[in-house]
C-alpha cells in the first residue's frame, strides 16, 4: 500500500508540474485576478486630488487649528489645540504626502508619454498643482522630506532625509518654470475632470494658475531671500496676461449644499456634523468687521440669539485661546456663529472652495506696487481696491458694488505711510482667506498683518501664537535621525514656536 501510495504522489505531482510547464506563457494571464485594478485613468487621480486637496483648508481640523490661530475662528472647552495647547499633526502630514503619491501615479501611468500630446501637458498641469501642495507642506512644518521621497512603489524609501525649506522653494520655483514651459494647446488634457478649468480653454487657464502661484512662491520669501523672492515676482510679473485678471480665473471647486453628498462645502459638512463648541467667531475678525461696517458681515456673521431675544441684534465675537475660568463663563447663545444662512446652509446656494483667487493676485500686486519691484511702482492703491472688489462678488456675499463709504472710510490710501497701506492689505486679504486656514495662517506668519492679540491661556507657548505645525510622530518614531536632524535646525525644537526659514518678520 505504501509503494502504491508513493507512486500515486510522484504521478499526481508529475502532472502539476507537466501543467504549469504547460501554461507558463499564460502565467501572468491566469495569475492576474480578473478584478484586479492593474492600471487607473489619469483623469479620475487628478479629479480626486483636486477635491481632496482643495477642500482640506477648510475642514473641521483645519478650522480649529489654523483658523483659531488667525482668529477667525474661537474654539471652546473641547478644542485643546485652539488654546495652544500642543500636539503632532500625524493626519495632516498624512494627509499631504497621500495627495503627492497620487499625483505621482500619475506620472506613472503616463511614463512615456512625456513629450507626447496624449500626456505632456496632463503631466504639467499635475506637477503645477503638486508644487500648490508641497508649499503648503513645507509652510506647515518647515523643512521636510522632500527629494528623497519614493517615486514609486518599487522603490520606497521609509526613511527620507528632510530638505530645507530653502532648498525645497528654490526646486519648486524651478519646476514651476519647467512645467509651465510644456503646457501645450494642441495636447489633451484632463477635461471635465479638471474641476478648475474644466474645457477647451483649460491649458491656458493653467498657465495663469502656474504664474500667478509663482507669484504667491515668490513674495513668500520676501523677509527671508529679497533677491530670489523679487526675482521670482519680477518674472512672473513679466507675463501679466498669464496672471488672473478677473474672478473667472479663479481655481475653485463646485460644490452641493445637499447634506448627503460628499462634496458639500467643508464649512458646511463642519456644521451638520461637528461640535457646536467647534463653530464660534473669533472677536477679532468679528470686530473688524464692525468697525469696517463691512457689507459682508450679515452674510458671514450671525446674529447672537440672547441679542435678538433682547430686541438688540448685534454680532459678538468670542476671544481667542481663553483659559478655563473664562470658558466656564460661556454662554453659547451669548456668541455668533457663521452664518446659518449662508455658510452653515445646506439650501443657500453653492459655495465653491478656492485653491486661488483673482483677490490674492491684485493684493500680491499691490505689495509688489509698494515694494516697488517691476514695472509697478504707482498704482497699489488701484490693485488694492480691485481686490477688495473681487472678493466682494464672490459667494456667499455676491456683493457687486463696493459701498462708496466704504470705498471712502476703508479702502482709501490717502495720507497713509507705507506700513499702514500693507497693514490695509493684508487685513482685506485675511478677510477674504474665511475658510482657508492653511493660506490664511502662512500670509499673516509672513506679515505679521493684521496685528493679533493672542488669548489669556498659556497653553504649551506661554501664550504666544503658533508659528507652525509639529511633525507626525511616525517620523519621530520610524526616521529617528532625519526627524531629529530636522528639529536639530529649528529654533525652538518640534514646537509650536519654531518658525519656519521665510518666517522672519
Amino acid at each position: 500500500m505504501k509503494t502504491k501510495n508513493i507512486i500515486k504522489i510522484s504521478l499526481y505531482s508529475l502532472s502539476i508540474a507537466i501543467g504549469f510547464t504547460a501554461c507558463t506563457k499564460d502565467f501572468e494571464r491566469l495569475n492576474t485576478p480578473p478584478t484586479s485594478i492593474t492600471t487607473i485613468d489619469p483623469a479620475l487621480v487628478f479629479s480626486k486630488v483636486l477635491k481632496d486637496g482643495t477642500f482640506a483648508e477648510g475642514g473641521e481640523l483645519p478650522n480649529n487649528k489654523f483658523g483659531s490661530w488667525v482668529q477667525h475662528w474661537a474654539g471652546g472647552a473641547v478644542v485643546p489645540v485652539s488654546r495652544y495647547i500642543e500636539s503632532s499633526e500625524d493626519a495632516i502630514w498624512e494627509q499631504h504626502y497621500a495627495l503627492i503619491r497620487d499625483l505621482r501615479q500619475i506620472r506613472l501611468e503616463l511614463a512615456g508619454k512625456e513629450n507626447d500630446a496624449t500626456g505632456r501637458t496632463k503631466l504639467a498641469i499635475a506637477k503645477i498643482y503638486e508644487i500648490s501642495i508641497w508649499q503648503r507642506l513645507t509652510d506647515l512644518f518647515g523643512d521636510v522630506p522632500y527629494s528623497q521621497v519614493s517615486k514609486d512603489a518599487s522603490s520606497i524609501n521609509v526613511t527620507p532625509a528632510f530638505d530645507t525649506q530653502e532648498s525645497i522653494y528654490k526646486s519648486l520655483i524651478a519646476e514651476l518654470d519647467a512645467a509651465l514651459d510644456n503646457l501645450n494647446d494642441a495636447d489633451e488634457n484632463y477635461g471635465t475632470a479638471d474641476f478648475f478649468y474644466k474645457g477647451a480653454t483649460a491649458t491656458n487657464s493653467w498657465r495663469k494658475y502656474a504664474n500667478s502661484l509663482k507669484l504667491r512662491l515668490g513674495l513668500r520669501l520676501r523677509y527671508a531671500n529679497p533677491t530670489l523672492a523679487r526675482a521670482t515676482v519680477e518674472s512672473a510679473m513679466a507675463k501679466p496676461a498669464l496672471l488672473f485678471s478677473s474672478n473667472t480665473d479663479n481655481a475653485a471647486v463646485p460644490t452641493f449644499n445637499n447634506a448627503q453628498p460628499v462634496n458639500t462645502n467643508p464649512m458646511l459638512r463642519q456644521f451638520l456634523t461637528g461640535s457646536s463648541d467647534l463653530r464660534y467667531l473669533a472677536s477679532a475678525l468679528v470686530d473688524k468687521l464692525k468697525a469696517y461696517n463691512d457689507p459682508r458681515l450679515p452674510l458671514l456673521a450671525q446674529l447672537t440669539v440672547n441679542n435678538v431675544n433682547g430686541g438688540q441684534p448685534d454680532y459678538v465675537g468670542l476671544g481667542a485661546a481663553l483659559n478655563d475660568a473664562q470658558l466656564s463663563q460661556v454662554i453659547r447663545n451669548n456668541y455668533s456663529t457663521a452664518s446659518l444662512s449662508t455658510w452653515f446652509s445646506s439650501s443657500f446656494a453653492p459655495i465653491p472652495v478656492y485653491s486661488l483667487t483673482y483677490s490674492e493676485v491684485c493684493f500680491f500686486k499691490a505689495e509688489v506696487a509698494l515694494l516697488g519691484w517691476g514695472a509697478l511702482s504707482t498704482d497699489a492703491e488701484g490693485f488694492f481696491k480691485a481686490g477688495t472688489a473681487a472678493a466682494l462678488q464672490l459667494p456667499p456675499y455676491n456683493i457687486t458694488t463696493v459701498p462708496p463709504t466704504y470705498n471712502t472710510n476703508v479702502l482709501s490710501f490717502t495720507g497713509l505711510t507705507d506700513e499702514q497701506k500693507l497693514e490695509r492689505i493684508m487685513t482685506q486679504k485675511w478677510i477674504h482667506l474665511f475658510g482657508r486656514n492653511y493660506e490664511a495662517f502662512a500670509e499673516w506668519r509672513r506679515n505679521g498683518l493684521p496685528v493679533l492679540t493672542p488669548g489669556s491661556n498659556l497653553g504649551s507657548t506661554n501664550g504666544q501664537i503658533p508659528r507652525r505645525a509639529i511633525y507626525s510622530t511616525k517620523e519621530s518614531q520610524l526616521n529617528t535621525t532625519n526627524y531629529n536632524a530636522a528639529v536639530g535646525r529649528l529654533t525652538n525644537g518640534d514646537s509650536f514656536l519654531s518658525k519656519v526659514w521665510w518666517d522672519k518678520r
